[in-house]
């Protein structure tokens, strides 16, 4: 089935070259942001690769009310307004109710809707309204084909500028799997396909900060996996200093690490692509 080609800046996701998604998992200090900015610069020249800026201005399904969840909508657009300014990326941030949509509209490139969230009619439909690309990650309690149905909420509005992330399944107590078959039911709903290996790798109900909460060993399987499963994009949260981040410390890549971790699956991708349009009969 052909996809849509979803043009995001410079970017044409859904195209032949693999796009990445990238940065903090919340916004910090503004040195810590800038700092990860400048890195992921380099990496996109040096590997040729378009590079989306992600961060999240609030985190509202963090596990205690005493963990950060960010500077909040104002200050945290501010902060991806100066990177989107001076860097020249396109920008990528998350909403959680309705009534943030406006306002994230008028700095986000791409408004991103949190897995728990995916079903949430009004939320969904407010995003969509903005006329922004609408990033809509996959629940963790729905299977893969029935993600059709909050796209279908999205194309009500008129827009078709979708893209849909796959971030693995809640399996047993605090563990998630990445189902390959969940690649292929995604690549039939039209829209480009992103693959959030480090979300992947959570431990749920152990705290981010805890070495425990993330199985950083399983990224180059899993990355692997979703590349040779014909993704559109990657989706890797980095920072300078993993270790003390305020968020997902226990998953996210080191920056400095990005470039190595790419080369392999940017060769990959090449070679999925060449083979991509043989059709086997089954």
């Amino acid at each position: 089935m052909s996809k849509k080609i979803v043009q995001v800046g410079d970017i044409a996701c859904g195209s032949e070259p693999l796009f990445l998604i990238s940065g903090p998992c919340v916004i910090e200090e503004e040195s810590i942001m800038m700092r990860t900015a400048e890195h992921l610069k380099g990496v996109g020249e040096r590997l040729g690769i378009q590079i989306i800026y992600k961060s999240s201005f609030q985190k509202d399904n963090r596990s205690s009310v005493q963990y950060y969840d960010g500077p909040g909508l104002e200050k945290g657009l501010e902060v991806l307004a100066k990177i989107k300014k001076e860097f020249g990326f396109p920008i990528l941030s998350d909403i959680h109710y309705p009534e943030q949509a406006k306002s994230a509209g008028e700095v986000l490139d791409i408004i991103q809707i949190p897995a728990y969230l995916c079903m949430q009619t009004t939320l969904v439909v407010a995003s969509a309204n903005t006329g922004k690309t609408v990033n809509i990650k996959h629940g963790q309690f729905l299977a893969p084909e029935n993600m059709k149905h909050p796209i279908k909420k999205i194309e009500s509005t008129g827009n078709e500028n979708i893209i849909v992330t796959e971030r693995g399944y809640t399996f047993g107590y605090n563990d998630l799997i990445v189902d390959p078959r969940a690649f292929y039911h995604m690549n039939q709903l039209g829209y480009p396909v992103v693959f959030d290996v480090t979300h992947s790798i959570r431990k749920y109900g152990i705290p981010s900060a805890d070495a425990k909460g993330g199985a950083r060993e399983f990224l180059p399987t899993l990355a692997r996996a979703g590349v040779a499963a014909g993704i559109d994009g990657l989706f890797i949260e980095t920072h300078p200093t993993p270790q003390t981040a305020l968020c997902d410390a226990a998953s996210q890549l080191c920056v400095t690490d990005l470039e190595e971790f790419m080369k392999p699956l940017l060769e990959l991708h090449a070679v999925t692509r060449k083979y991509a349009h043989m059709k086997i009969e089954y």
